[in-house]
């Protein structure tokens, strides 16, 4: 069970280590290494420990900064088993590629994010895997103008993420790596094998990583067009399971505070009250178990359920009520929102949430305002 907390993307925190330069371009999604370069100064000013080579941070300041360090001050960024966050640290300490896997929307990019944001200082080395990636987009392309000019050499190769990754001795993150053909895939055996790039075009040329090198690739187990990895591929992995988080009480601890992180980055001047928060974990833990918390069976939709999709419906809900309302947001808000979330994979979600509205929230309404205000957003389905 895992979730992140950050800036901006699926994740938030309270606070951000970016500072307010009004000479600075803001973006909507600073990488981690931005978002909290205070910290990883901070952290990496008391790192008194061994690092593996090509390290910025030792592996025990590594995982304080996804953890979190009271005597520091450092946030918590990661919620769930403090385990697996060991065990993925190990796992790139030994020089074995990280391969995190499970349900989208249990933040597997952005634990890999602050993994190489920790350890490399760099986050940006990244591949995004689709059915149209080919090894160009993975290792190097060219510059063409310069190619036909002047042949093949230094100054017209174009280096990709895994080229910049090996010549520095960084991380390098593969998102959605079961979305690549397999035999693209199949380009990082050697890579992951020899810690070596071989540039046929360059005559003999061979790219040798430097130390800190390493592959942090992710996988989702339920999106369609998945690709199965080849044995050999495999092996040069360690796999690590990223679940949903199971604790209710931890999972709404997590909504409000990225929810009310995204509100308070966008200057809305809107708190979200218990009663709002629990309805919306409470509705979410529903549909993606298939069983409302009174132990009544439901149809899950085929929509993914996740912590994340919480808080994009959170986040919509207290815009909607900013913006179109008071400013009270309620029950109501919510439900407009979750309508959104359901309805967009299978035209038999309509049916399965109508079911939902009509069972589980109107026997909850007759006694409980807030779902008394989602219930009036049945009318919209």
């Amino acid at each position: 069970m895992a979730c992140l907390i950050r800036n901006g993307g699926n994740a938030t925190t309270t606070e951000t280590d970016q500072t307010m330069d009004p000479t600075k371009k803001r973006v909507l999604r600073a990488p981690a290494e931005d978002v909290y370069a205070g910290q990883l100064a901070q952290i990496a000013a008391s790192d008194r420990d061994a690092r593996p080579a090509g390290w910025r941070l030792s592996p025990r300041a590594v995982r304080r900064f996804v953890l979190g360090d009271t005597t520091l001050g450092i946030a918590r960024k990661f919620y769930g088993d403090d385990a697996l966050v060991d065990r993925c640290i190990v796992t790139l300490m030994s020089h074995r590629g990280l391969l995190l896997v499970g349900e989208p929307g249990t933040a597997k990019s952005m634990l890999s994010e602050l993994l190489a944001a920790a350890i490399s200082g760099d986050s940006t080395c990244t591949i995004q895997g689709t059915s149209g990636s080919n090894e160009d987009q993975i290792k190097y392309g060219w510059n063409y103008a310069l190619l036909l000019a002047e042949g093949p050499s230094e100054r017209a190769l174009v280096p990709g993420p895994m080229h910049r990754a090996m010549q520095r001795g960084a991380m390098c993150r593969f998102e959605e790596l079961t979305r690549v053909q397999p035999e693209i895939a199949d380009c990082l055996i050697s890579l992951l094998s020899d810690k070596a790039m071989q540039i046929p075009e360059l005559g003999e040329s061979t790219l040798f990583a430097a130390p800190g090198f390493n592959v942090i690739a992710t996988a989702n187990i339920r999106d369609r067009g998945v690709n199965e990895m080849s044995s050999a591929l495999k092996r040069r992995f360690n796999f690590e399971t990223v679940k949903p988080i199971a604790d209710r009480q931890l999972e709404m601890r997590l909504i409000r505070e990225q929810t009310q992180a995204l509100l308070d980055e966008a200057a809305i001047d809107l708190q979200l009250n218990s009663d709002v928060v629990e309805l919306l974990v409470t509705a979410f833990a529903d549909l993606r178990n298939g069983v409302s918390a009174e132990g009544i069976a439901i149809e899950k939709p085929t929509a993914v359920m996740s912590s994340a999709e919480a808080v994009a419906v959170g986040y919509a809900a207290a815009l909607d009520a900013y913006y179109f309302a008071d400013g009270d947001l309620h029950g109501g808000h919510v439900g407009r929102q979750l309508i959104g979330t359901v309805l967009k994979d299978e035209p038999t979600d309509g049916a399965k949430l109508k079911h939902y509205f009509d069972v589980i929230v109107k026997a909850r309404a007759q006694t409980q305002a807030p779902w008394r205000q989602m219930l009036a957003a049945r009318a919209e389905l």
